[in-house]
């Protein structure tokens, strides 16, 4: 049976233009001005204001700092990456299950809440673990200052390891074993084996979590303005916050932040293409077509030992800065000693129920935080349909557009919303939670994209087909069929959305105003004005908030699986 298509307007074409009409709007167009305000001046490419701008001895400083810090901050959390994601899936450590899902926390916790945290233990004057050396043991000097540029890598690196440790325990959990047992009857032995065959074979999945690590630090704004700013260090985005906030939005500020801006994209771009050209160089192909169980490594003696060291690692890393927040939001004081007698619940109430200004705050995120799931919920499904069901030319910048604001920095969406909707272009948004929710809109469209489109390519096109046949249309097929068959997908990406942006901090601190502070914001600017102990009580209930959202989300998308 031939079925006529009638001419005008069909409900896929108004999908396909409204997908447009969001990326073009949301995304394209911020971004696009950054790259024009960036080269051109008066309508003219104006390379020598980039020259100069560049060349300037402090931004050319920041671009020195970023690099640096990334770099050690991606050789750090390469090594331990790599050296976990190998003792979980390749010996034989006790409780190796447990250690799997508790390397992975560092995921669910905000970066610069545990700088701050590290702030509380490693001022060299005032934190308490260098105190106790001094006070106690009777250290002359602090043992460690964290407002340098290896206490910044450090605190990046426990929270930022998991992307390596995750890319490296799927390569190894995949990988065919023939070359390691080849290796092992030939004489070799297991440490050798590990350092000259295990490795090599996974090497793609190192550089590829490595680049991610890079990728993510070099746009990082939250350890280094919480450690670095007020000691003269600065990175990219810390400098464009900088510019941005301290010099009244003059013109040159503003240029400055759009060439450092434009600094990041294209090194985020950079980025990308090397790590798609490592994944797709096809050069280690490690994943045989039958099933198998890696060979483990017997530790022997070393197995509490290590086991000791992956405890230590998680209890250092994880338990004692979370700690720290609880109790220090519980003082009275900040400064004075971990008793009875300075420690309350007092604080905690005063932040929850009695502070406006943090009762705002919590107000504001949760209400960014939904509306801007609920309305990339919504576009994501629209896009994904286009790309995974609608034959379009494009469809691959559609895609593109869609996950460039996950790929550059959050600082960059911030300063393309600023450009865009300041009242250039007859919408002012600035300085109203509007613009704060746009630039959510744009910086997770990909976690959008990413769900629906899984839950899209499991619906078979013959459902539909079946559907238009029985005299159903478009829009009748799409709402009784496709839409109750990807809600699990719909759901999963309201909570990718909801969660992050709870805790959001980069995007928030550049376009937040008194009257619109977020969660994120409101404990740093706490933190930066003095107010210690309110800020730990605010972190604290935040995080008391995150980890009961996820363990909801867990339920609720395990239930829905089954």
């Amino acid at each position: 049976m031939n079925i006529v298509k009638k001419p005008g307007l069909s409900i896929t074409n108004i999908i396909l233009f409204i997908s447009i009409g969001i990326l073009v709007i949301f995304v394209a167009f911020p971004v696009l001005l950054i790259l024009f305000n960036a080269f051109f001046g008066g309508g003219t490419l104006n390379v020598k204001d980039i020259v100069s701008v560049v060349s300037n001895p402090e931004t050319y400083q920041a671009l020195l700092n970023s690099v640096f810090i990334a770099s050690g901050t991606t050789l750090f959390s390469t090594i331990v990456g790599t050296f976990f994601a190998w003792l979980v899936t390749r010996t034989d450590l006790p409780f190796k299950g447990f250690m799997k899902i508790v390397f992975l926390v560092p995921f669910m916790l905000p970066s610069f809440i545990g700088a701050i945290a590290w702030k509380m233990l490693l001022n060299p004057r005032a934190g308490y673990i260098n105190r106790f050396f001094m006070d106690t043991l009777g250290f002359s000097d602090p043992v460690f200052n964290i407002y340098s540029y290896l206490g910044m890598m450090l605190v990046e690196t426990m929270y930022l390891f998991p992307f390596v440790f995750i890319q490296v325990s799927g390569a190894l959990e995949r990988m065919d074993p023939t070359l390691e047992e080849s290796a092992r009857i030939s004489g070799a032995g297991l440490f050798t084996i590990t350092r000259k065959i295990t490795i090599p074979l996974v090497l793609p999945s190192v550089i590829s979590g490595a680049l991610l690590i890079m990728l993510y630090s070099m746009a990082h704004f939250g350890t280094v303005a919480v450690l670095g700013m007020e000691h003269g260090i600065f990175n990219i985005p810390t400098l464009i916050y900088e510019k941005i906030h301290a010099s009244a939005g003059n013109f040159q500020s503003i240029r400055t932040a759009t060439v450092l801006a434009s600094v990041l994209i294209i090194s985020a771009a950079c980025i990308i293409w090397l790590q798609r050209k490592v994944l797709g160089s096809g050069k280690y192909q490690i994943i045989g077509g039958k099933s198998f169980r890696p060979v483990e490594l017997k530790l022997r003696g070393l197995r509490y030992p290590l086991l000791f060291i992956c405890l230590g690692y998680i209890a250092f890393t994880i338990l004692l800065p979370t700690l720290t927040i609880f109790l220090v939001g519980g003082l009275k004081t900040y400064g004075l000693p971990f008793t009875m007698e300075n420690l309350s619940l007092a604080n905690y109430h005063f932040v929850l129920f009695e502070w406006q200004l943090t009762k705002d705050a919590i107000f504001n995120s949760v209400t960014l935080g939904f509306a801007a799931a609920v309305i990339t919920m919504f576009a994501g499904v629209m896009i994904s349909y286009v790309l995974v069901k609608m034959k379009v030319r494009g469809k691959g910048i559609l895609e593109f557009l869609g996950v460039l604001p996950f790929s550059v920095p959050g600082s960059v969406i911030a300063l393309g919303v600023i450009l865009a909707w300041s009242g250039k272009f007859g919408i002012n948004l600035y300085n109203t939670v509007w613009i704060i929710l746009v630039a959510y809109i744009a910086r997770y469209m990909a976690f959008s994209l990413q769900a629906n489109k899984a839950a899209l390519s499991q619906v078979h096109d013959s459902l539909m087909e079946a559907a238009q046949a029985c005299g159903a249309t478009m829009g009748q097929t799409l709402k009784d069929i496709v839409l109750p068959l990807v809600r699990p997908g719909m759901l999963s990406a309201f909570f990718l959305i909801f969660l992050p942006a709870l805790r959001e901090l980069t995007v928030s601190v550049m376009l937040y105003s008194p009257a619109t502070r977020t969660l994120g914001v409101a404990i740093y600017t706490l933190n930066e004005d003095g107010e210690t102990v309110y800020s730990a009580a605010l972190a604290g209930i935040a995080l008391i908030i995150i980890v009961l959202g996820q363990l909801f989300i867990k339920k609720v998308l395990g239930a829905k699986q089954q």
